[in-house]
């Protein structure tokens, strides 16, 4: 009787072509994952930011009927816009607010430096107190800066009158009155960048201020050869944000310049956004005022543009 043959199972190989097709479809699978992911915060991108912008870039080439009925004037919103004195007067002021409001980022820098010191007390007291004007309405803000401005009973002006100062009606003087908001910018927006620079400085590894201690560097040689170039990506990052938020200035000026083109002080400090809401609302020439938005809106896209190209000059990244 002969024995029986045992039979050995075996796998069936897999070929080259069966692997390529199963990676093929868990990366197709991984794709579409992402893609459902990503859709909400894409749909939202094109209906809130995408569309409202090319709608501003279409109407700005029509002209708005009283009841609706828009017609396609071609460039004569622009023309309107571009010839129009008020247009380039409010767009140098819009560019005096942008530098004024430049200023909070060094001041903010040397703030969050001071704060960094090693055994000072009463830091997150401070914070606050810095923080509080940037968690604060502007509304209410110029406000409570157009009593301190007051000519006849503002603190200020009797604080210099101390001093044999004779002050002025600031925010109705076209002379001052847009240094005099473009202060309060400032004021309300230290707290904001005093939080980001703070951050970024204790990010800093210590050896490195350390080492230079050991070599002999001073602490303001220490700040400006190893703290700032160090902190360049948060300067570049506020410097960018700064730039687009005061090209955008409204609120402010709407409050504390007394919101009327018969006022001085208020054609002497009026911004693009002022003058958009008064050729929209006020006059109703809604399409100069269209073209005024998507010019505004270019002009930030391009600012910001610039800054992205010059980073790479003085951005040091780690």
């Amino acid at each position: 009787m002969s024995a029986a043959t045992p039979v050995t199972a075996t796998a069936p190989a897999v070929t080259p072509a069966r692997r390529r097709g199963g990676a093929a479809t868990a990366r197709r699978r991984t794709a579409v994952v992402g893609y459902l992911f990503v859709a909400p915060v894409a749909l939202g991108l094109l209906w809130l930011y995408i569309y409202p912008a090319l709608a501003t870039f279409v109407l700005s080439f029509t002209e708005w009927g009283p009841f609706g009925g828009n017609t396609f004037n071609g460039f004569a919103n622009y023309v309107a816009v571009f010839s129009s004195q008020t247009f380039w007067r409010s767009l140098l002021n819009t560019f005096g607010y942008m530098l004024i409001g430049l200023l909070v980022i060094p001041v903010a820098i040397v703030v969050a430096a001071l704060l960094n010191k090693p055994g000072l007390r009463g830091v997150g007291v401070y914070r606050a107190l810095y923080f509080i004007p940037f968690i604060t309405l502007p509304v209410a803000s110029g406000m409570v800066w157009k009593w301190l401005y007051n000519g006849e009973y503002g603190l200020i002006n009797q604080f210099l009158g101390v001093f044999g100062i004779s002050g002025t009606y600031w925010v109705a003087n076209p002379a001052t009155a847009l240094v005099a908001i473009g202060i309060v910018q400032v004021w309300s927006q230290i707290g904001y960048y005093l939080v980001i620079f703070i951050a970024g400085i204790k990010g800093i590894p210590a050896e490195y201020s350390e080492a230079a201690e050991l070599d002999g560097a001073g602490s303001f040689r220490r700040f400006s050869h190893i703290t700032l170039p160090l902190l360049s990506p948060s300067i570049f990052f506020c410097t960018v944000i700064n730039v687009i938020a005061t090209l955008q200035i409204f609120d402010l000026i709407y409050v504390m310049s007394q919101s009327s083109s018969a006022n001085p002080a208020f054609q002497a400090s009026q911004s693009i956004v002022t003058l958009f809401y008064e050729m929209a609302f006020v006059d109703n020439t809604k399409g100069p005022a269209t073209a005024l938005a998507f010019i505004l809106m270019i002009l930030i896209a391009a600012l910001t543009a610039v800054q992205f190209r010059l980073q790479r000059r003085w951005v040091q990244y780690a």
